[in-house]
């Protein structure tokens, strides 16, 4: 049958397509029931969709839930007894949580403080990133393995690009002369030195053109005592954005950075705990 046929009776009836002749002397009824089938077509798919992203924004709710308060699980107290040795006297730690097995290369951190004898939630938790190659067991970091070390270490300075930072910790302002060394072959390995006072080959420049060290926290690892090769300039800091791996240090952002700088207490002798699975 010839797809173009054209009918004419008291009207015209032009249809680009198979035309069920049956439909000659009725096509405007024709027509009507094809728009609304159409339509109808339509309104399931609007319907299959709406239902969908339905599903979708219950399986999230679901997640925030159950996954984020997840910490609310760990007995703060039995766990703080059995690291009592490395948290000591602490009343705040950060608790930095792979959740990577719900959610692909999924790092969160805690605020936890002791309020009283219990912990809490000192504010919402919020993403990170860490290491490109993930935590390193404990004992296992190496120089240049592009991992975040796992354990339990003191947060004792904090510093950044600025004189001064809203911060009760101890503060230093990184200046362009201010290297952090990470030459293991060097006597300054793993130090906070002046580039003008040092023969190290390789360092960390800890004022940077970007803005990631215009705010951050030392990580206190592998600092007292210093073992060559064992990785160096561990920090909390800005990330150059969010799901951007770093080549070893915990990164956050700009907003979260400051938040944790402000809460942070010297009098709370700080630590924060890294390579925790939820």
């Amino acid at each position: 049958m010839n797809n173009n046929i054209k009918y004419k009776s008291d009207h015209w009836l032009s249809y680009n397509g198979l035309v069920d002749l049956s439909c000659k002397k009725h096509y405007c009824v024709c027509l009507k029931t094809k728009k609304e089938l159409n339509l109808i077509a339509k309104m399931k798919n609007t319907f299959i969709i709406i239902m969908l992203l339905a599903i979708l924004l219950t399986l999230f709710s679901v997640s925030a839930c159950v996954f984020i308060p997840a910490i609310s699980k760990l007995d703060m107290k039995i766990f703080t007894a059995s690291q009592e040795n490395k948290i000591g006297e602490s009343a705040q730690i950060l608790l930095v949580i792979d959740n990577s097995s719900f959610f692909p290369t999924k790092t969160n951190v805690y605020a936890m403080e002791k309020r009283g004898d219990n912990w809490q939630m000192a504010f919402e938790p919020f993403n990170a990133v860490i290491g490109i190659n993930g935590f390193a067991e404990e004992g296992e970091k190496k120089e240049g393995d592009g991992k975040t070390p796992s354990g339990i270490y003191p947060l004792k300075l904090t510093f950044g690009y600025d004189a001064t930072i809203g911060t009760k910790m101890p503060y230093r302002q990184a200046m362009p002369d201010d290297i952090w060394v990470d030459d293991s072959n060097s006597d300054d390995y793993n130090r906070w030195v002046k580039k003008s006072e040092t023969r190290a080959a390789s360092y960390e420049l800890m004022k940077r053109d970007d803005n990631l060290y215009k705010y951050g926290v030392v990580i206190e690892y592998n600092t007292d005592p210093v073992i060559m090769g064992n990785g160096s300039a561990i920090f909390l800091h800005i990330w150059k954005g969010k799901g951007i791996p770093t080549a070893g240090c915990v990164a956050v952002s700009e907003e979260n950075i400051i938040k944790i700088i402000e809460w942070l207490d010297p009098q709370a002798s700080p630590v924060i705990i890294m390579g925790m699975e939820n």
